[in-house]
């Protein structure tokens, strides 16, 4: 069970929950917070004193008053207008995940909401009512209020959303699921809209995938070398300790345990070749370069899941309007990301060539073809693995300097976090594929150094990987080692 206090949800709780993981609950703590501020909340609104966002419009209409007996109605229409997504739903998965960060940033007791708010959000994912949210429409500041808002319409029993695999009107899957609909009270409802939660879903969610991929990285460049004979001596310890980046050190003790005891080493270790190409003898630097930018978004998005970014934040007895909703730390860390994956797979795209290319190669096949001429091989491999770095230099182009005014100049600069969020969700598919199309190719060049035998971690990500031995289609069995891939089955430990 993952029990939500405001201060400790992890990233692997994230993704757990968000593949469906075990129950959601609130920590009892966390329920007497929320009590506090909400009477606060409370006493402000029945004071007539102008609060922003619970008892005053919202963004440019924020110094209109609303009167008391329309405080419901406006936090319902704060919902309703802005929910505006546009374009294709985000994943059930990044739904799940938004929606449970939501419900811990709520259980710290700066938003000033019941805490029947937060156990809603709980209901939903404990019960498997999740909302359709259109993944554009926004620029992340208030945070990501468009997504947000499509949530917060279903738990008002509005909007549309998916229960036993159908997508229904959202009042009727809470009624399918056994879930009464929210009225909202005041402030609930920008309370539920403003926050980084959407490009926060989706950064952990693939903040994972991609360090399941520089893992996954180390193996498959061993496996490129090893076809290649090429030399570990630039893995040894002493260079990367005159260098002291810890991915860097990292990634190089994995490369030299990768390759320790390789037949194939041994066969060629009184060659006269000094070094290898960069993209073979720099993985270290370049893999681990990738590795520590990583861990430093990990540190960024550990901080922001347990972090208040609702607008006002009730403090003490005081209510604070202030702008913790923008997400420019991680729309910065979200571009850093596309750039270190983008770096990655443009390195592993350099040795798919190594591998085919006859002019770089003199110990393998033209192309791996088993009869060169009358069979391509995997010449198209490689240049499939082309587009897509190609497609990702594209795409990390940085999103975050693009800044346009929104709410009639109120909300003047904005981060564009989801922009980033988006985009780097492709990055990490389009490197992940490159990364199987290398596995594939690096797999079919050992077997033509056969009988020869690499080492035992090499020898058995080989036997997973789908064996090509003549001309075929490929899609399918680069589909195959993406999947490998993504369950972390070539990782190498």
């Amino acid at each position: 069970m993952t029990v939500l206090d405001g201060e400790h949800l992890t990233i692997e709780e994230v993704v757990e929950t968000a593949a469906g993981g075990g129950p959601v609950s609130l920590a009892p703590e966390a329920i007497a917070k929320m009590q506090r501020s909400r009477e606060v909340v409370e006493r402000l609104a029945a004071s007539g004193e102008p609060v922003y966002g619970v008892n005053t419009g919202v963004g440019q209409l924020a110094s209109v008053p609303i009167p008391p007996d329309q405080l419901e109605e406006l936090q319902r229409n704060v919902v309703r207008s802005h929910a505006c997504g546009v374009g294709s739903p985000l994943s059930r998965a990044e739904v799940r995940a938004m929606m449970l960060i939501r419900a811990n940033v709520l259980a710290k007791g700066f938003s000033g909401i019941r805490p029947v708010v937060a156990e809603r959000l709980c209901e939903l994912l404990n019960r498997g009512v999740t909302p359709v949210a259109p993944a554009r429409g926004s620029v992340g500041a208030s945070g990501d209020l468009a997504p947000l808002a499509h949530i917060a319409l279903v738990l008002t029993g509005e909007g549309e959303a998916e229960f036993d695999g159908v997508v229904l009107p959202g009042g009727e899957a809470l009624r399918r699921a056994g879930i009464e609909p929210l009225s909202l009270a005041s402030k609930e409802g920008i309370s539920l809209v403003n926050g980084t939660q959407g490009m926060l879903a989706i950064g952990c969610l693939e903040l994972a995938a991609s360090e399941t991929l520089a893992a996954t990285a180390d193996l498959v460049c061993a496996m490129t070398l090893d076809a290649l004979r090429g030399t570990p001596r630039a893995f040894d310890p002493r260079i990367h300790a005159a260098r002291p980046f810890s991915g860097q050190s990292a990634s190089a003790s994995r490369l030299l345990r990768f390759l320790e005891g390789s037949e194939i080493r041994a066969s060629h270790a009184a060659c006269r070749r000094v070094q290898d190409a960069y993209s073979l003898r720099c993985a270290p630097q370049v893999h681990g370069a990738v590795r520590d930018t990583l861990a430093e978004a990990r540190r960024v998005f550990t901080i922001e899941l347990n972090s208040a970014t609702d607008n006002p934040l009730v403090i003490g007895d005081e209510i604070f309007s202030g702008g913790n909703f923008h997400g420019q730390p991680l729309a910065l860390t979200l571009d850093y990301m596309a750039i270190a994956l983008t770096a990655l797979a443009g390195i592993s795209e350099r040795r798919i060539d190594r591998l085919v290319n006859p002019a770089l190669n003199e110990d393998l096949p033209p192309f791996l073809a088993g009869r060169p001429g009358l069979e391509s091989g995997l010449m198209m491999a490689q240049v499939s693995a082309a587009a897509l770095v190609a497609e990702n230099r594209v795409l990390c182009h940085p999103a975050s300097p693009g800044s346009l005014t929104t709410s009639g100049n109120k909300e003047d600069f904005v981060s564009m976090g989801m922009t980033a969020a988006l985009k780097f969700k492709d990055v990490v598919r389009n490197t992940r594929t490159v990364l199987a199309i290398e596995a594939l190719t690096a797999a079919r060049a050992l077997d033509c150094l056969a009988p020869l035998r690499s080492s035992e971690p090499i020898e058995a990500a080989r036997k997973l990987i789908p064996k090509i031995t003549a001309d075929q289609p490929l899609s399918k069995e680069i589909a195959a080692v993406e999947a490998l891939i993504a369950g972390g089955k070539l990782a190498g430990g």
